[in-house]
């Protein structure tokens, strides 16, 4: 079972801001790239929920970190920085105070913070001690959940399972399953982007049917090494049958997917084997099994479009 520890640990916390100061929005939140993620909320009138996703750039937050701005503002209208920030322009914002989450080795998971569309008193400044406390609080309690959630552990558990296709030696359909619902379940919790490719080798049947199916196995099996040997340390590559593989990658964004993708076509380019691919990122609002389905989509598109150029070029000689 995962630990959970995390999540309870936020609700928390966020509901006792909100009783403690009377903080209309209370989050905590995942930064990714330039984005600013809503992992949890205390909504009590702004309409904010779990899944938002803001520009890093525009929130109070962002300059919070930076040493910018205070982390207590009892009225944002006396911080030049807050009151011209562009997501006070969208959101009514008169008070705030916020608090980073940090990983194990100091970097920034995220943010606590509360909002409100109405002033604070300045005895507000008296608890910045408290606040601390509860910022380092809950970024203790994400190191420990994410040192015992490690991606490793749940590779482990499967392998000790003995999901694997017979083939190649990757996981198989059953596996993929429930790697990618295991998968869906850290990404909701702590923010992480995440992609999914879909790849199919071309002109698998007319191998076998000319060459035999050794020689279609042993394409198979070349194709698995290949993915294997291109992927990330993280990654995760899957053989839902036939001809058919996929590969979870997991805290990845766009820019670092579309470097797999092409490593990808430069490898397979050079062994000589045609392979469609397909690939999607995660978006928060619509979660991993989406992501597979387009790139499922993307890659049987990418499929036809190689048919039909071989056609022209078949047709042209």
């Amino acid at each position: 079972m995962i630990n959970k520890q995390f999540e309870e640990t936020s609700r928390d916390i966020l509901q006792f801001l909100h009783k403690r100061f009377g903080f209309a929005l209370c989050m905590v939140t995942r930064v990714e790239g330039k984005n600013w993620i809503v992992l949890q909320s205390e909504d009590h009138g702004y309409d904010i929920a779990a899944g938002q996703v803001f520009k890093w750039a525009d929130s109070f937050c962002f300059h919070m970190v930076k040493g910018n701005g205070p982390r207590i503002c009892p009225r944002c209208e006396d911080i030049p920085l807050y009151a011209t920030a562009t997501i006070a322009q969208k959101l009514n914002i008169q008070s705030y105070i916020g608090q980073p989450i940090l990983n194990e080795d100091g970097s920034l998971f995220g943010t606590l913070c509360a909002i409100d569309p109405n002033t604070k008193s300045e005895l507000i400044l008296e608890d910045v001690d408290l606040l601390e406390l509860l910022g380092s609080l809950l970024s203790k309690v994400l190191q420990a959940e994410l040192a015992q959630n490690r991606h490793v552990n749940e590779v482990k558990r499967l392998k000790k399972k003995a999901f694997r296709d017979q083939l190649t030696g990757l996981y198989n359909r059953r596996a993929w399953e429930e790697l990618i619902n295991k998968e869906e379940e850290r990404c909701k919790r702590y923010g992480h982007t995440a992609a999914v490719f879909f790849i199919d080798i071309n002109n698998l049947k007319e191998v076998n049917d000319n060459l035999g199916h050794v020689v279609g196995d042993q394409l198979i099996k070349r194709t698995a090494d290949i993915l294997i040997d291109t992927i990330r340390g993280n990654d995760i590559v899957a053989r839902l049958g036939g001809d058919e593989f996929v590969i979870l990658s997991s805290e990845n964004n766009k820019a670092g997917a579309e470097r797999l993708l092409n490593r990808l076509k430069a490898n397979f380019e050079q062994e000589n084997i045609s392979v469609a691919i397909g690939y999607s990122m995660r978006h928060p609002s619509s979660g991993l099994h989406f992501a597979a389905e387009q790139a499922d989509k993307k890659m049987y598109e990418n499929k036809q479009k190689i048919k039909s150029a071989l056609k022209l070029v078949a047709e042209a000689i």
